[in-house]
């Protein structure tokens, strides 16, 4: 494959003297090279080959940090750590120090899950977005001090340093902390996606922050700096990450949720100073030829997938290749479609009845990736579509009632895979676009609080197992998986994506592609995203082929035409090393060497 040359993407500094405290020192690459797609629409994308490494991520600017850490001798949690605190200040609307990550680790040996999703509070109830015996509308409840939870980023950021870090915490900070105080330039999808924001500039500081003095947006291609931003990342660098949950920077957390002067929240500082990470074990499931390792609850994305690739495996998927769109460029055909998306019906009725944070709820996960129900689940999988799908009784489930809680897509994942083999693939996440629109000392604050479901008890008076509960973390779909063979246990790839409750689609995709159809990791990202989350069939607006719509309307399909703004990433072992994919409908890309 002919690979675009990657200076034409990112132009990188070279690695030049040192500090005496790590033997890294950042130099920023001059970033009137950087030239990002747009916002939306397509940019096409062939993949990036190396041999000892690769990152990927969904800025240039964050991809050049963690590759220059690499270079330095740091690890994968190191380059993402590098990755995650330049996101936060060049990506803000997506993920930050001020939400929460889900970081799934290979060591060589064991998957591990560092749980940083975020926490309600002590003084949250499950009446927190009820009002007058209703719920809330969705906004009201987004904007402003009371969706926000105690986030978990930095924690978890440091526990995984604690364990699989090499170079000094410290010096981690400084790709982001440069580039803070130097300038950045605000790319197309920020600019887009502050032009149509009705929120965010209510609040005072995001309003100085992100609009000139008229009122109007900043554009794309203009320099922006943060040097409030700096000073907490300094902060962080000297003192650790105690210094965010403690002290002035948690003060200034507080306040600015309890003092909106119309929708203020109830975090405090216990809440903040109690916040732990937690280290969990990965969870895990096998496809023909592979095991796909990804996060337990309180993410659902691995027992969904699970779910629906347990019902797959029945069906003869590499049968069913992707079709040639008019265009010339591949597609899932309808009845690979068909197959899926009936699988995701079923999967996503039984995620919406019984996950949440298996650390309050009785989850029956293994009831629920168990063989001999998923053959039970797959029965009801006919020729013509279903509708809308039941949950299902798996063994030693509870009952539950049924949540319906929305969840809106703002999120970014990085894939590293390190020159010793370690391997990270995070997804990380403010929850909506600019997360509760609430800015303090540089950073966004998240709404993760409105992952939980609104509502404590469904129709029937059964509990929501996503209600509101203190010190529980929000179900989230964040799917961040790591992918070996399974004879051998070697890793094979590291995957994952943004995209609200939709992420389990768009990975699912990805894992088709690969996994069944022979295809490359970049070229399964590439095909139209398809799938169902227990409503229509949804389909990727004017990529998907005019024959597969009719093909699944005959099949008794509601079909949705919708934008389906994905942004996947990953890490593909190949002949010649890592490969590394990104996403042509944003603005990532991928460096190794």
């Amino acid at each position: 494959m002919s690979l675009k040359p990657l200076s034409l993407l990112v132009a990188v500094g070279l690695l030049a003297g040192c500090t005496s405290q790590s033997g890294f020192h950042y130099v920023p690459p001059p970033q009137t090279l950087i030239a990002p797609e747009a916002a939306s629409g397509w940019a096409d994308k062939q993949g990036w080959q190396g041999r000892d490494f690769m990152v990927a991520a969904a800025n240039p600017l964050a991809v050049d940090a963690g590759y220059q850490i690499i270079k330095a001798g740091g690890s994968a949690v190191d380059a993402a750590i590098a990755v995650q605190l330049v996101l936060t200040l060049v990506e803000p609307q997506s993920s930050g120090i001020g939400g929460g990550s889900l970081l799934l680790v290979w060591d060589g040996s064991k998957v591990s899950a560092v749980d940083g999703r975020e926490t309600a509070p002590a003084a949250a109830t499950d009446q927190l977005f009820m009002k007058d015996g209703k719920p809330m509308a969705f906004y009201d409840g987004v904007v402003g001090g009371r969706s926000v939870g105690a986030p978990g980023t930095v924690r978890a950021l440091a526990l995984a340093h604690q364990r699989y870090g090499k170079l000094p915490w410290a010096s981690l900070f400084e790709p982001a902390i440069t580039l803070a105080e130097q300038g950045f330039i605000i790319s197309p999808r920020l600019a887009t996606l502050l032009a149509k924001d009705p929120y965010l500039a209510k609040d005072p500081e995001a309003r100085a922050y992100f609009y000139l003095p008229d009122g109007s947006p900043r554009v794309a291609g203009s320099k922006l700096t943060n040097p409030a931003l700096a000073g907490v990342l300094k902060t962080l660098a000297r003192e650790g990450a105690d210094a965010f949950y403690q002290g002035p920077l948690a003060e200034a957390m507080v306040a600015k949720v309890r003092q909106h002067p119309t929708n203020p929240g109830v975090l405090a500082a216990a809440d903040l100073a109690s916040y732990r990470a937690k280290l969990r074990d990965g969870l895990c499931f096998d496809y023909r030829q592979s095991e796909i390792c990804g996060f337990p609850t309180p993410s659902s994305g691995t027992i969904a997938l699970g779910q629906i690739f347990g019902m797959l495996e029945r069906h003869d998927m590499a049968a069913l290749k992707p079709v040639q769109a008019p265009d010339g460029t591949l597609a899932a055909s309808s009845d690979a479609i068909h197959l899926y998306s009936e699988a995701a019906r079923l999967a996503f009725a039984d995620r919406n009845q019984y996950v949440a944070d298996g650390d309050f709820v009785n989850v029956p996960v293994t009831g629920l990736l168990d063989k001999g129900y998923l053959a039970e689940r797959n029965q009801l999988i006919g020729n013509r579509s279903m509708g809308i799908a039941k949950a299902g009784t798996p063994p030693k489930a509870l009952a539950m009632g049924r949540d319906t809680t929305p969840e809106l897509p703002s999120t970014s994942h990085v894939s590293i895979v390190d020159k010793a083999g370690m391997a990270v693939s995070m997804t990380s996440s403010i929850e909506d676009g600019f997360g509760s629109r609430l800015m303090v000392n540089g950073y966004l604050l998240n709404n993760q609080l409105t992952d939980f479901s609104f509502t404590s008890l469904d129709a029937a008076g059964l509990p929501v197992a996503n209600r509101v509960e203190p010190g529980k973390r929000p179900r989230s779909s964040m799917s961040p998986l790591l992918v070996f063979d399974k004879r051998s246990g070697t890793l094979e790839m590291s995957l994952g994506s943004p995209g609200g409750s939709a992420i389990i689609n768009y990975v699912g995709k990805a894992l088709l592609g690969t996994q069944d159809w022979g295809l490359n990791l970049q070229q399964a990202i590439n095909l139209p995203n398809f799938g169902s989350r227990n409503g229509p069939t949804e389909l990727e607006q004017g990529r998907t082929p005019q024959s597969v719509v009719e093909g699944l309307k005959a099949r008794g399909h509601e079909v949705l035409l919708n934008e389906q703004t994905s942004g996947l990433q990953g890490v593909e072992r190949n002949a010649n090393g890592w490969f590394g994919a990104a996403d042509p409908r944003r603005e990532g890309i991928a460096r190794g060497e």
